[in-house]
């Protein structure tokens, strides 16, 4: 019976998911639904001075909305600590691990020395073959690996190629501080083979570790997980992905308006290709994803290219789903509170679906999407934007006089009786359509730009029309 793949995604809670983070975790959780195995979640926050409740929130959430869940219970390493001591002590009368009473002043001294000798600045194995019984007293001793001295470690990575690292460039690194608290480096081997993780899926920022790690998982008799560094994300520079390039959390991303399907497949695309396939289902991502098709050089962050794949989202949602979707930003809106009283009010949930399709169309995010849709919740009389205040001239103002009558006596309130009945007048009045659309526009949304007007007037409805017309009307 073949293996079940068991991969992991193992944040920090330091800060936000951090849109790196969102991609290593997609690329784990379609590893893993492609060869249907198990995607597992670790909380890495044995650093608890830095670790928080909130991070924590911020990347559970951040995982929901772009929809990748994860098989079981999150796991916190903190929690472990125990388990953690136990792989310590194990390794230690194995022979593989030792107590080391150097003070972090003595360390320090052997690097300094290290680099005046031109030599790596590492600790230099004081302790390595000393008898514990020459332990001084009332120091409290760190554990350290009894790494090898020759020879190379060698990681077979599923992206990066063969990476051979000489052991003597491995020195006797720290798996226990002297409070008893186990290192980053020793809780992430421990868990991986405890949580039988299978393939170790994260960033190339890892590579460096993954030698050392190698080394714990040698020492301690397990099994070492396949591993596969996949490459950064670089801004539109070519530098590191940061702040300064805007956007780098999954939350900033939502609150910039993009659908969580767009941006899931967006990340798909960044740094893993299948053909020229650019739009890609959930079912295609699972179907056709493989480590083989990643490659070695850091991906370039594209805002324009996931603005134009937005929306496309965009247009091909379903409006309900996209109406459930526009109601989640809103919710993390800086000025969503008050869009979100107006859709629960009567039936202006309807009124929004109707609006869609017109919407929609027009919209690229669900920013673009609510500035789009905001004729529909404005006070009567409404104010108007400067180019709509130019088409609003007295000529303007009896057309809109003239338009009411018109349009009051459409029986019909549908787009192509309200088509007819405005080209109808125009042509009656020798005018262009675009010198009657515009002041209707103008008159009915407030605005220079709008949604296509018949999908307005349809939207608003007969009464509420034809008081905006008749406001801005002579």
């Amino acid at each position: 019976m073949a293996q079940e793949i068991v991969t992991r995604f193992a944040p920090s809670p330091t800060g936000f998911l951090h849109i790196g983070g969102a991609r290593t975790a997609l690329f784990n959780w379609l590893f893993a639904r492609h060869h249907g195995g198990k995607m597992l979640l670790r909380i890495e926050d044995t650093d608890r001075a830095r670790s928080t409740q909130e991070a924590i929130d911020a990347i559970l959430d951040g995982l929901d909305w772009l929809g990748l869940d994860w098989d079981g219970e999150p796991v916190s390493q903190s929690s472990r600590v125990e388990r953690h001591r136990q792989a310590v002590e194990q390794m230690i009368a194995a022979g593989a691990a030792y107590r080391c009473y150097c003070s972090a002043e003595e360390v320090e001294a052997m690097r300094e020395k290290a680099r005046a000798e031109g030599k790596p600045p590492r600790y230099d194995g004081t302790w390595r073959d000393r008898d514990p019984s020459e332990a001084p007293e009332g120091v409290a001793p760190v554990v350290r690996i009894k790494a090898p001295l020759e020879g190379e470690t060698v990681v077979d990575d599923l992206v990066q190629g063969r990476v051979v690292i000489p052991n003597k460039d491995l020195d006797d690194f720290v798996l226990m501080r002297s409070d008893g608290a186990p290192t980053y480096m020793l809780a992430v081997v421990v868990d991986d083979h405890d949580m039988n993780v299978t393939h170790i899926i994260r960033g190339v920022d890892h590579l460096t570790n993954a030698a050392r790690q190698t080394l714990i998982f040698q020492a301690l008799g397990w099994d070492v997980p396949a591993m596969a560094h996949v490459p950064l994300i670089h801004g539109p520079d070519g530098a590191k992905l940061s702040k300064r390039h805007g956007a780098t959390g999954a939350e900033t991303y939502r609150q910039m308006g993009y659908l969580p399907q767009a941006l899931r497949n967006y990340l798909a695309r960044l740094g893993w290709s299948h053909g020229d396939d650019e739009i890609m289902s959930l079912e295609d991502m699972i179907k056709w994803f493989g480590l083989d098709a990643i490659g070695q050089s850091p991906a370039r962050f594209d805002f324009k290219k996931l603005e134009n794949l937005n929306g496309h989202y965009m247009r091909s949602t379903d409006d309900a789903e996209l109406l459930e979707h526009w109601k989640v930003y809103l919710v993390h809106a800086e000025d969503g509170a008050d869009v979100l009283t107006w859709l629960s009010t009567g039936d202006n949930e309807n009124t929004a679906l109707t609006a869609l399709p017109g919407l929609k169309e027009r919209a690229k995010t669900l920013v673009e999407l609510t500035e789009s849709a905001s004729y529909l919740w404005r006070q009567r009389p409404l104010d108007t934007d400067e180019k709509a205040e130019k088409i609003l001239t007295d000529e303007a103002k009896t057309i809109l006089g003239e338009l009411h009558g018109v349009l009051s006596s459409v029986a019909d309130w549908d787009a192509e009786p309200l088509e007819a009945a405005v080209k109808a007048y125009a042509e009656d009045k020798d005018l262009k359509l675009g010198k009657v659309a515009q002041p209707l526009r103008a008159a009915l949304t407030g605005r220079g730009v709008s949604p296509g007007i018949y999908d307005v007037l349809i939207a608003l409805g007969r009464e509420e029309s034809l008081a905006r017309i008749r406001d801005q009307s002579i």
